[in-house]
């Protein structure tokens, strides 16, 4: 690097010897002032274009080092990213095998809900009558959504196990409803009254005919007028028309 200051000290020995030196050329003063004027002069753009490059060098080491740091960021980053994509591959197989598991449970369980309402179907057939109409309606229905390929097969395993709960909460509860039936090849219209399953009753609307289904035979009896009370306090208590209580009801005991 130059500076003005280091300059003067030789330029000036060299004034002396110009003015003073024996056998060289008179100068004037003021040709060599101006010659080390444009030295100075060229010294300081000298300094400026090395001050420029000097700025220009640290700036590019500077923009240098920030690359290495985003170069850094990026290798960290893309091994986040390679880890990443090694889990989803992972999970990828995983579902790829649950997927093959779900079929082959779907093969399986077809058949076994077909059996199963089925065995539904006969289990009511074989049953007390009551709600029959209802109840076979509900195998039908059963029997439609397994056709229908809209319907996930978890949501038609569910529709056959709820099936099956209200057949169990049939045999727990007590329930009356207005319908018809046949008694020695007539036609009534008869209040029944269905207890859980250990009794299906029924009673006229006047009163006046009390009966119970009889399961063995597979056909309607009448019973006494001793039960007239009892079923009509029972169809009364199923309704919520009056509050619970112990009734006498008949049971038919096989031999």
């Amino acid at each position: 690097m130059f500076s003005t200051k280091g300059l003067k000290v030789p330029l000036i020995a060299g004034i002396a010897t110009l003015v003073f030196a024996p056998g060289v050329a008179a100068a004037t003063l003021v040709e060599v002032f101006a010659a080390a004027e444009r030295i100075n002069e060229q010294a300081k753009a000298s300094q400026t274009r090395i001050d420029a490059l000097t700025e220009e060098t640290r700036e590019l080491y500077d923009d240098y080092k920030q690359v290495l740091k985003e170069i850094e960021g990026l290798r960290v980053y893309n091994a986040q990213l390679d880890r990443q994509i090694a889990n989803q591959e992972r999970e990828m197989a995983e579902i790829g095998e649950s997927v093959d598991q779900v079929t082959v449970i779907e093969r399986q369980i077809t058949p076994l809900m077909l059996r199963m309402i089925d065995g539904l179907e006969q289990f009511i057939a074989l049953d007390a009558p009551f709600l029959r109409d209802e109840r076979e309606q509900r195998v039908d229905r059963l029997r439609d959504i397994m056709e229908r390929a809209d319907v996930a097969v978890s949501e038609k395993f569910s529709q056959v196990l709820n099936a099956y709960q209200i057949e169990n909460e049939y045999g727990r509860t007590i329930g009356s409803y207005s319908g018809k039936i046949e008694i020695d090849g007539a036609e009534r219209i008869v209040d029944v009254l269905q207890i859980g399953r250990v009794a299906l009753l029924f009673q006229t609307s006047d009163g006046d005919e009390t009966g119970m289904w009889n399961n063995s035979a597979e056909r309607w009896e009448f019973l006494d007028d001793s039960y007239q009370s009892p079923v009509r306090d029972g169809i009364r208590m199923a309704r919520r028309q009056a509050t619970l209580n112990l009734l006498p009801v008949p049971i038919l005991v096989e031999d």
